[in-house]
């Protein structure tokens, strides 16, 4: 009935019904054209710039009326020639045609490039006080290190990155106020080549005045003349202000660090021949005080809980204080450590005071201890991914041990001075999550027992090497190794001999529950072996698992070493601060099957 009533009103007022389906038929469409591209034999990079200049034209396709139609399409053809231009094409075939499918419109384009044109003849032209007889290597220098040189390919990135490459290694020394005043590209399509012309005036030559600071409020300006130092008159030289600028901002001390020669305003300088520049120094300090914390989870220790204190500028002099506190079900700590600024060849001095209590199977210790550590990081190569880190340490601990039913030394006092050496080099593809590389560390020790008037020696070297096994995969390898040196009767520190066992060691026993034993007390011994091969499979860039055995003994000799043999799987996690793992170990000497964890969370 209401479809009757619909009909009769349309017929009363004239509106034919074929008329509406028409007309709607008719409506514009907002349908982006679907872009079809003859590849012609471009190479990839270059259809990527054609793809790229098409696709901002197309855009404005999808909201187009009849009368722009045709001149987006010329917009269009346009674009792909000027983004074959990009590539060294001066002279090409482009053709748009327009159709129409099932989607809606088609562009159809084909191409034929042409040549690409290559550079037939390049000109760098010098003008300033680079052009003195003092100079000539110099200029040759840099026009043999010109990057589009004859013969290139004429792609647009090079022309540009050449021109500032150029530009950047005239002002690099002497001539900070170089500027390039002219540059210029010949195009001839008919011979597809093209003659380049750059002009450079370097100025006069540039010599450092005095350092002016901005930016300090807390810091002394003691510390910028600390690392900055020359005598006005000194020839500019972007790698020593480089160096500087490392130096203050490996301080810790500020937030960022700015050094350039501070310009004068207007063009009068350029007529001199020398220019002597103050050096500006800008600085943001880093906050004087900071409070962090910590709290990590392990199958060794339980939950661990740390806060540390920093205090930059202690007594108004560049010093750094550092006091924290930790504490786990086996050990706890306080310490207060005093920071140096970094030395010259980047190494930090730090002194300090420690209190530390552990009890670690049947083994208790308090020590009070003071000392003096030397580290640096550093690399011999600055352009390799390998890495150093060596460390000199001066301690003297004074101990009071505790060793449950050990019929020989139950309760005894240990005052030791010990002096540390210890160096890591470091070769992987990523700090964190290592997929292929290796890593070495070696240490040295020296101590003395005061009590018993004897002296003891340690060496230890360890090292781990990753495989990578095809697209995400890794096959590990660890080995360590170490060795005391005393006599039979000797007692040296906790911490200076050696124990194994659970994670990152040998899994699937207890932590540090392999060593000599004292009683019931398992103690530092003399020799450690230790070697470890794990699979790990990951199923994306996240997850994964792991197949691992582990084998080694922490015995007073290696000729008394029974190895301790463990396996498992496990279940691997990757994160920012590398991976966790949750591994379940068998022990076969033990025949206990553990699980293994390590999380870490800071805030």
């Amino acid at each position: 009935m209401h479809t009757l009533r619909l009909l009769f009103f349309l017929c009363l007022f004239g509106v034919p019904i074929l008329s509406l389906a028409q007309a709607a038929e008719e409506l514009p469409k907002n349908v982006k054209p679907e872009v079809v591209i003859d590849p012609s034999g471009l190479s990839p990079d270059t259809l990527v710039a054609v793809q790229k200049g098409i696709s901002a034209i197309v855009r404005q396709a999808d909201d187009q009326d009849a009368g722009e139609a045709e001149r987006i399409r010329r917009k269009g053809r346009d674009a792909v020639i000027s983004a074959l231009a990009t590539k060294g094409y001066f002279s090409p075939e482009v053709t748009l045609e327009v159709g129409e499918d099932i989607g809606g419109d088609t562009w159809d384009i084909s191409i034929e490039p042409g040549e690409v044109s290559k550079v037939s003849s390049v000109n760098n032209i010098f003008f300033g006080r680079i052009t003195e007889p003092a100079y000539t290597d110099r200029v040759e220098a840099l026009r043999q290190s010109w990057g589009l040189p004859v013969g290139e390919d004429f792609i647009n990135e090079k022309w540009s990155n050449s021109k500032t490459a150029l530009l950047d290694k005239t002002q690099e020394k002497d001539f900070y106020l170089a500027r390039m005043t002219q540059t210029q590209a010949v195009v001839n399509p008919a011979t597809a080549t093209v003659e380049t012309t750059t002009i450079i005036d370097s100025g006069p030559s540039v010599t450092l005045g005095h350092v002016e600071v901005i930016g300090l409020r807390r810091v002394p300006l003691s510390l910028i003349h600390r690392y900055i130092q020359y005598t006005p008159g000194t020839r500019y030289d972007q790698d020593q202000i480089d160096e500087w600028q490392s130096k203050l901002q490996s301080t810790n001390f500020f937030r960022g660090v700015f050094i350039h020669p501070k310009i004068p305003s207007g063009e009068a300088i350029y007529s001199e021949a020398t220019a002597q520049l103050p050096l500006q120094v800008r600085v943001t300090e880093a906050p004087a005080k900071t409070i962090t914390g910590s709290l990590a989870v392990d199958d060794s220790v339980g939950l661990r809980a740390e806060a540390v204190y920093h205090h930059q500028v202690v007594w108004g002099k560049p010093i750094t204080l550092e006091a924290g506190a930790g504490a786990d079900i086996e050990t706890q700590r306080a310490y207060l450590d005093f920071y140096l600024p970094p030395n010259q060849n980047g190494s930090v001095d730090s002194f300090g005071l420690m209190l530390r209590h552990s009890d670690i199977n049947d083994e208790e210790v308090y020590r009070l201890g003071i000392g003096w550590r030397r580290k640096r990081e550093f690399k011999l190569d600055p352009n390799s991914r390998v890495e150093f880190e060596n460390s000199w340490a001066a301690m003297f601990n004074y101990d009071r041990v505790r060793r449950k039913d050990d019929p020989l030394h139950p309760d005894f006092i240990l005052p030791a001075p010990v002096l540390t050496y210890d160096i890591l080099r470091r070769d992987v593809d990523d700090k964190y999550n290592p997929r292929s590389g290796n890593l070495i560390a070696l240490g040295v020790g020296v101590g003395r027992n005061l009590n018993q008037h004897k002296n003891f020696y340690r060496a230890a070297a360890r090292t781990q090497v990753w495989f990578p096994v095809g697209k995400r995969d890794i096959i590990t390898a660890r080995v360590e190794v170490g060795k005391v040196w005393a006599d039979e009767d000797a007692l040296f520190p906790d911490d200076f001999g050696y124990r194994t066992g659970g994670a990152r060691t040998i899994r699937g026993y207890k932590y540090y529950g392999i060593g000599d034993r004292a009683g019931r007390a398992i103690i530092g011994t003399r020799a450690l072996a230790v070697g470890s091969v794990e699979y790990m499979r990951y199923f994306n860039d996240t997850l994964g698992m792991g197949v691992f055995v582990d084998v080694g003994d922490a015995a007073p000799s290696f000729r008394e070493m029974s190895m301790h043999i463990g396996y498992g799987v496990g279940a691997l996690i990757k994160t920012p601060v590398g991976p966790l793992n949750l591994d379940l170990a068998y022990g076969q000497k033990d025949r206990r099957i553990r699980l293994h964890f390590s999380l870490g969370i800071a805030f």
